[in-house]
């Protein structure tokens, strides 16, 4: 087999070279020639983002455990090595070995936000795969799309093989299994992805066919054969104690985003906020046993060398044995290891887990209210009232904070500018309650900076059949936040940021796009859109043709309300939380009620299917 390695004059002339070479600490070495199956794991963005990935790190280390798999990684490279090798003809390659990617057995690309779709054809493009699964030879790669966005993968239909819909430790070695044997067989593509659409959780595109209505929606979506099941269920690992994990994670010669351990403490969510795919989506709630975890907090840290480790969970706060974990880790941090502890809500254990593990001078604390109104806090179902956030806030500049960040959304359900005016108004009382304290205990003015991001419906949330604003509209409600900041006592205080609105518009159309919308991703990438997600690389005016020369209308898929009898393209996909739920969860929405978190009361979303979730605990 061919490798690649770059010639020494191309590596001098791009920017960190570090990130095509590979030979990192824990780089997983192996023949090539003695094993039944290659695998290139892709992170569709450049080697920094893709290298801070947990998931891929933990199928990375469970495909390398079999003696028969070699499991390779590629990500995208930046604009200066692309246009070499678009130029000089240099296939993309792998970084174990710098084998071509078209010669794998399967391209693994993990989908994680909608606007690295265009780095998903920047690969295959420069793989020299054609784009569309209907035109790959027996030759081809086999192309598997998994992660957050296959919750609707129909956008990136016509340009994988098939996708692999939920949690990888559970079904992937089914699949490569059936692959060794089919291919011993003699089998060809389609027989492979014929018979691999009956594994549960895996889903091939080609072998169904959407319909549609004059108007533009849905009309049917259905398998084109009768062996070809009508509904893909997830998959979700319910034993996270003893499902794989990498105990010697890959580590980079370069900084990267999360240049750290990470230990993932559980999976799920109890809070059901309205408009959050993942605390939907990874239901039921899991947890790692405190055992387990303490045991890969010192194997990781021995194996890396890192000196911080990160908790990952959706809310850790809500992780049943968190004091004695953070009592553990502390014991670390007499040895020079460093804590991070995200997604806390702000309570007196958290502040004073934080207060031991921080340095309080330096660091600054993060509120995430959402809204700025109770009413639109009700609305999506945040849990949080202005009192428990006042109180969390005075507790914090107690114990020594002086730093906060808040984040909001613009552009949510149901909105008035009252609602709007609300989030500078929030931030001003909080910044009252720390001028509370007497001037000789505090470190000097307080900073509150506000974010604002802009509001886009996901597929399986109770906001899912939602409107969005058009650009202009979130434009708007940013300038009524900053005139109302400037209104504010304390406003020199105060530092507001907001997002631009062009890539919401964008995000929104692929969130809950349908097959139609790819062929606008095909032209995006055409006139040079990639790493659409980098401001500096954005080009809204190309998108902006792309969607006129295809005939592709953003307001369809934007600004109109679902009903709530429309099939949507992400309908023939079983997540666990079920489509009544998701309407009885909208229409509490438009009313304003409250719904209990699941330890409080079990609200009946249809998890429990997945025996062993903390829900069950509540079931009669």
């Amino acid at each position: 087999m061919n490798t690649l390695a770059l010639p020494d004059e191309i590596l001098l002339s791009i920017d960190k070279p570090a990130r095509y070479i590979g030979n990192e600490i824990n780089m997983v070495k192996k023949d090539p020639s003695t094993v039944a199956v290659r695998f290139a794991m892709c992170f569709p963005d450049v080697y920094e983002i893709g290298m801070s990935h947990l998931g891929i790190q933990i199928l990375y280390s469970m495909f390398n455990q079999r003696e028969d798999v070699y499991c390779e990684r590629v990500y995208s490279p930046w604009g200066d090595l692309h246009k070499i090798m678009k130029e000089r003809q240099i296939p993309l390659f792998t970084l174990e070995t710098q084998s071509p990617v078209k010669d794998m057995d399967f391209l693994g690309i993990t989908i994680q936000y909608e606007m690295c779709y265009t780095n998903i054809l920047q690969v295959l493009d420069l793989s020299q795969i054609p784009l569309l699964s209907s035109q790959r030879g027996e030759g081809c790669p086999i192309v598997i799309g998994g992660g957050p966005c296959t919750y609707n993968p129909e956008p990136l239909a016509d340009f994988f093989d098939l996708f692999y819909i939920g949690e990888g430790e559970t079904r992937y070695d089914e699949l490569l299994d059936l692959y060794k044997s089919l291919r011993e067989q003699g089998g060809t593509r389609q027989e492979f992805l014929r018979a691999a659409c009956k594994l549960p959780g895996i889903y091939v595109p080609s072998l169904y066919e959407a319909t549609y209505q004059e108007d533009g929606t849905i009309a049917s979506f259905q398998p084109k054969y009768e062996d070809v099941p009508a509904t893909v269920e997830k998959e979700a690992e319910m034993d996270l104690s003893r499902a794989p994990y990498p105990e010697k994670p890959l580590v980079p010669y370069i900084k990267v985003t999360q240049d750290r351990v990470v230990l993932e403490i559980q999976r799920g969510c109890i809070r059901g906020c309205r408009f959050c795919q993942a605390g939907m989506v990874y239901r039921p709630t899991r947890e790692r046993e405190l055992s387990v975890l303490k045991q890969y907090a010192q194997e990781m840290l021995e194996n890396t060398g890192h000196e911080e480790i990160s908790l990952s969970s959706l809310s850790s706060s809500d992780y049943s044995h968190l004091p004695e974990l953070v009592d553990f880790l502390m014991e670390s941090k007499g040895q020079g290891v460093n804590i991070s502890l995200p997604s806390l809500r702000i309570d007196a254990f958290s502040l004073e887990a934080m207060g031991k593990v921080q340095d309080v001078r330096k660091s600054s604390l993060t509120f995430a209210p959402e809204a700025g109104s109770q009413r639109l806090r009700d609305v999506i179902n945040k849990g949080l009232t202005e009192e428990v956030i006042l109180h969390g806030a005075g507790l914090a500049f107690e114990g020594g904070w002086q730093k906060v960040k808040l984040y909001f959304m613009l552009g949510l359900p149901t909105e008035t500018e009252e609602d709007m005016r609300e989030i500078p108004r929030l931030a001003d009382k909080i910044a009252r309650r720390y001028y509370e304290i007497p001037k000789d205990k505090r470190n000097g003015k307080c900073q509150i900076t506000i974010s604002t991001s802009f509001f886009v419906p996901k597929p399986f949330t109770p906001l899912q059949w939602a409107p969005m604003c058009p650009k202009e509209g979130y434009l708007a409600r940013a300038k009524v936040v900053n005139e109302e900041m400037k209104a504010q006592l304390n406003r020199k205080s105060l530092k507001y940021n907001w997002h631009e609105a062009d890539v919401t518009v964008l995000e929104g159309v692929f969130a809950r796009g349908d097959r139609r919308v790819g062929q606008v991703l095909q032209k995006a990438y055409e006139k040079g859109c990639m790493f659409d997600a980098w401001t500096e690389c954005f080009d809204n005016q190309k998108w902006m043709e792309a969607f006129q020369e295809t005939g592709v209308s953003i307001d369809f898929y934007n600004l109109r309300q679902r009903d709530l009898d429309e099939i949507l393209p992400w309908d023939f996909i079983r997540c666990g939380v079920t489509k009544e739920f998701l309407k009885r969860e909208w229409e509490r929405a438009q009313n304003g009620q409250v719904t209990l978190n699941c330890k409080e009361a079990c609200n009946g979303c249809g998890a429990a299917s997945y025996q062993g979730g903390v829900c069950l605990e509540h079931q009669n």
